[in-house]
């Protein structure tokens, strides 16, 4: 039976990676969401811009996540 006192360490080894995959998948979910928008009604259509407008926030904040793991990493901190 595992010992739940115990937390995992952290792994960073991975992030810049795991970082870039979901900057990935949200650019891929911000198209897809442009072209429903072809068939929404004008509610949904600015639904779906404002979301849109918070993945493009989100990706800003995750490259400068990532910028500062690539730094890490370089610095050996990783």
């Amino acid at each position: 039976m595992a010992n739940s006192r115990h937390r995992k360490p952290d792994d960073r080894s991975n992030n810049v990676e795991r970082i870039r995959d979901i900057v990935k998948n949200t650019e891929e979910k911000i198209h897809e969401a442009e072209i429903s928008m072809e068939f929404a009604d004008p509610m949904q259509s600015n639904m779906i811009k404002e979301k849109n407008k918070r993945r493009k926030q989100s990706i800003e904040a995750l490259k400068e996540e990532m910028k500062d793991e690539m730094t890490a990493r370089k610095k050996g901190e990783i």
